[in-house]
């Protein structure tokens, strides 16, 4: 891996990446990217949400699945794109439900780097993907580096919300065992879960789910403050 790993996720990641797996990982990446693959995003920017949101410092976890395929779109942040890039279609949809949960009026842009800065964070399962092709990385290793992340913060003694939009974020939480605690409704830390945002099923139970407004109210009565979602 070329990736410089945050301070912070050291202690997590180092033994997960001197694995014989993870080492798999980045030479197929290496030679991908030799091969003349474009693969999004670009280097430097895959651990942007881990360098964005320290460990220490996370109250929110909102799980994604993998970047962008557009050109210029990826930059290391779930739903996230970057500064004049025109919003996918579910991040339109998440702008919609933050208007009608929190009365916030929809951002002109879709960089949610402001949300990872106070603790959100917005973590996809595959953190690469070749451009034109989604979900194109889903099989190549990324899984066992994520896990390590969400099972980190699982394994706080902090409560913290994780957001799950769909099916493919609520398998991925069930394999932590304090967050599978937490989608049976034990443990210390909120799972809010919904359809996920896309146009093909945010109709069914995204819109009203009112993930952001639910979010603060558990982090409040927790005591560790809420998040300002305005962009």
């Amino acid at each position: 891996m070329s990736e410089t790993i945050p301070e912070s996720w050291r202690p997590v990641l180092e033994p997960v990446l001197a694995s014989p797996a993870a080492r798999k990982l980045g030479g197929w990446l290496k030679a991908e990217e030799a091969a003349g693959k474009r693969i999004y995003p670009p280097r430097g920017t895959r651990l942007a949400a881990l360098a964005l949101t320290p460990l220490e410092a996370v109250r929110c976890v909102i799980l994604g699945q993998d970047p962008y395929h557009g050109e210029g779109q990826a930059h290391g942040l779930a739903f996230s794109v970057q500064g004049g890039v025109r919003p996918p279609p579910s991040l339109v949809n998440i702008f919609k439900e933050l208007e009608a949960d929190c009365g916030l009026p929809r951002p002109a842009h879709g960089d949610l780097t402001p949300w990872a800065r106070q603790g959100v964070l917005l973590l996809n399962n595959t953190l690469t993907v070749e451009a034109g092709q989604a979900g194109s990385h889903a099989a190549r290793g990324w899984d066992a580096i994520t896990d390590a992340c969400v099972a980190a913060v699982a394994a706080r003694a902090e409560p913290t919300v994780f957001i799950l939009w769909g099916s493919h974020a609520r398998k991925k939480a069930s394999r932590i065992p304090a967050l599978g605690r937490a989608l049976d409704g034990f443990g210390h830390h909120l799972a809010l879960t919904s359809a996920h945002p896309s146009p093909l099923s945010a109709h069914n139970g995204f819109f009203g789910s009112r993930p952001f407004s639910r979010a603060n109210a558990f982090l409040d009565n927790a005591g560790r403050g809420t998040i300002d979602w305005r962009l």
